[in-house]
């Protein structure tokens, strides 16, 4: 055990902040980290848009559905940057489609998110307070809008931080025995019966979103978001974006 872990071992989702601004010089060093985080194939096809404009911000929490994206310190989105090889490509007098391809995307997305998390844990370690926004991508042909992200772009996971204004519980997770595994994919015989116990406990945690609101057992979370209709195709959005889901033969 040492700072570090005791530190991830803490985190919490925090949604409100107090009204004390992050130095220029912490966010930063923040960014510092971000662009030390490994990176596929060292490509670096991930980037960060600091939304600033109160607009924009305002468009974000409605898009999410969520006010307090807009009163947060400070709130970031992570994105697939393929762009930037495109346009080396081109200026290079080179076939640009290869950095078009899905392969990259996922290198992006994947790049993306690593920075977030390492960013996250940076700013914990600082004692800030984060929380990740995948709310912010409940429209993402309107968040391109919001952002003006140009084509072979894509926005991938919002976070905002600050200085703590809450003191949440540690929400409870399921036991690392159901999810770490050994050399193949086990399952019990009944998710169900397996998962009893993690739902009593998640029945008395309390989620501070909604004035101190106890959330539904994790099983019936399950049940009740993932029946829901798909929103809007994720994969027509990055069709959209220039990306090639479906390249010619």
């Amino acid at each position: 055990m040492n700072d570090t872990i005791r530190t991830q071992l803490a985190h919490r989702t925090i949604r409100e902040f107090t009204s004390t601004p992050v130095p220029e010089e912490t966010m930063q060093t923040l960014f510092d980290v971000a662009m030390r985080t490994s990176t596929s194939r060292g490509f670096q096809h991930a980037a960060i848009i600091r939304v600033k404009d109160h607009a924009k911000r305002e468009q974000l929490a409605q898009i999410g559905n969520q006010p307090y994206i807009a009163r947060a310190t400070e709130l970031l989105v992570a994105i697939v940057d393929a762009r930037r090889s495109v346009r080396i490509l081109q200026e290079k007098g080179l076939d640009p489609s290869p950095a078009t391809a899905m392969d990259v995307f996922r290198e992006g997305f994947t790049d993306a998110v690593l920075m977030i998390q390492s960013m996250s844990l940076a700013a914990e370690s600082l004692g800030l307070g984060v929380a990740h926004l995948g709310s912010v991508l409940n429209d993402y042909g309107r968040l391109i809008d919001v952002l003006e992200l140009p084509r072979l772009t894509f926005p991938v996971l919002g976070m905002i931080l600050g200085y703590p204004d809450q003191s949440p519980q540690l929400k409870p997770r399921m036991g690392k025995h159901l999810r770490v595994m050994t050399d193949v994919y086990r399952e019990p015989a009944s998710w169900l019966d397996e998962l009893e116990e993690y739902d009593a406990r998640m029945r008395t945690y309390y989620d501070l979103r909604e004035a101190n609101r106890r959330v539904d057992e994790f099983t019936t979370q399950i049940a009740r978001k993932l029946s829901a209709p798909p929103s809007k195709s994720f994969i027509d959005d990055v069709e959209r974006q220039g990306f090639a889901v479906h390249p010619a033969p």
